[in-house]
C-alpha cells in the first residue's frame, strides 16, 4: 500500500495491459488521476475504455502492469476488498430491479456493503439530498423517466459513500436537458464532497468540463492534457463571415487570395491563430454584414486523432501541456 490518505493521486496506472488470447485490447497505458478531480477518458468504440474501467473497478483481471487505487494495490486480495469499498460504479445499462421502488433498490444495495442500520440511513439521507430523490423515491424504478433512472443509478453507486465514482457513458440516450441536469448534480457532488469522478463519454462537450482528459486509441493513449491545451494544439479556430452582397464578397476573398469554404450564405475562413481574424476583418469590414470567430472544439481534436496517427509516432503518448 502506498500510503492511504497522503497521496495526491487516487488512481496511479503504470504500463497496464490486457489481452484476450492473441488480441491485446489495452497496450501498456500509464496515467494518473488527481484526488478530487473530474477526469475524462475518451475513445471510440473498441478503443479500450470499458476494458480499462472494468480492470480499475476490479471486475476484470489485468494481464500486466501496476495499478494503485486510493493507495491500495490492485490484484492483492486484501487490497481489492478495500478498493471496492473506495469506489462506486455506474454502468451504461442499469443493474437495478425494475419492480422495486427507488428507495428499496438503494437500501438493498446498501445492505450488501454490510453497513450498520445507522450508517445506511445516514448514507441514504446523503444520496437523497444530492441526487434529489424526494419527488420519486417511492416510485417503482420501471416507471421513472430516463433522467430519474440515471440519478437513481448514481445514488445506488454512492450509497456506501465512496471516494471515487466511475461513470461509463453516463448520459448515453438522454436528451440534452436531462444530460445537463445529471452533470449539474455531478458537479455539486464533486465540489461539495471532494469526490473524484472518472468518466468515459462520446459527448465532447461533456469532456470539455473535465479537469484533465486522456484520449485512448487502439488500446494506447494518444493524447492527454486539459481541454484548453488539447484544443490549442490540435483544433484551429475559424472566422465565419456573411457579406452584404454574396457575389462581391466571394470576389473580394478571391482577390485577396484568402482560402474559404462556403456553407449556405456563410463563408468559413480557417485561422492559423485567433488574432489573425483582426487583420482579416479589417480588410473585409466594408463588405461584411455579420461575423463570428468560432473556437476550435474537442470534436475537432477527437476527429484529428481518429483520422491521423497523432501521439503514436514514437509509440509513446503525448502529454500536450508538456509539448506546447
Amino acid at each position: 500500500m502506498k500510503g492511504v490518505g497522503i497521496i495526491s493521486y487516487i488512481i496511479d496506472v503504470e504500463n497496464l495491459r490486457k489481452s484476450y488470447g492473441s488480441h491485446e485490447a489495452v497496450k501498456g497505458i500509464s496515467f494518473q488521476v488527481k484526488r478530487g478531480s473530474l477526469f475524462a477518458f475518451l475513445g471510440a468504440n473498441g478503443a479500450g475504455k470499458s476494458t480499462t474501467i472494468s480492470i480499475l473497478s476490479t471486475l476484470l483481471q489485468k494481464s500486466a502492469g501496476s495499478v494503485y487505487i486510493n493507495g491500495y494495490k490492485l490484484d492483492h486480495k486484501t487490497d481489492n476488498d478495500a478498493i471496492r469499498r473506495s469506489l462506486g460504479i455506474v454502468f451504461q445499462d442499469s443493474i437495478l430491479d425494475e419492480r422495486l421502488t427507488v428507495k428499496e433498490n438503494i437500501m438493498f444495495r446498501g445492505k450488501l456493503y454490510r453497513l450498520t442500520k445507522k450508517q445506511l440511513l445516514e448514507n441514504y439521507t446523503f444520496v437523497k439530498k444530492y441526487l434529489r430523490l424526494n419527488e420519486f423515491e417511492h416510485k417503482r424504478y420501471k416507471t421513472l423517466s430516463g433522467g430519474q433512472k440515471r440519478r437513481t443509478d448514481i445514488a445506488r453507486a454512492l450509497i456506501h459513500r465512496p471516494q471515487l465514482l466511475f461513470l461509463d457513458e453516463p448520459t448515453t440516450g438522454l436528451d440534452p436537458e436531462t444530460r445537463q441536469s445529471v452533470w449539474e448534480t455531478l458537479h455539486i457532488l464533486q465540489r461539495e464532497t471532494n469526490m473524484t469522478i472518472f468518466f468515459s463519454t462520446h459527448y465532447m462537450q461533456e469532456a470539455e468540463q473535465a479537469d484533465y482528459i486522456v484520449i485512448i486509441k487502439d488500446g494506447k493513449i494518444a493524447l492527454e492534457g486539459t481541454a484548453n491545451t488539447l484544443r490549442t494544439a490540435y483544433a484551429k479556430d475559424h472566422l465565419e463571415v456573411v457579406f452584404q452582397h454574396e457575389v462581391e464578397g466571394k470576389k473580394l476573398l478571391n482577390e485577396l487570395n484568402i482560402y474559404y469554404e462556403k456553407k449556405q450564405e456563410v463563408f468559413i475562413i480557417p485561422l492559423l491563430a485567433t488574432v489573425e481574424a483582426i487583420d482579416l476583418l479589417h480588410e473585409l469590414k466594408q463588405s461584411i454584414s455579420s461575423f463570428e470567430v468560432v473556437k476550435g472544439s474537442m470534436d475537432d481534436v477527437f476527429i484529428q486523432i481518429q483520422q491521423n496517427d497523432i501521439g503514436f509516432k514514437t509509440n509513446e503518448r503525448k502529454r500536450v501541456d508538456e509539448v506546447l
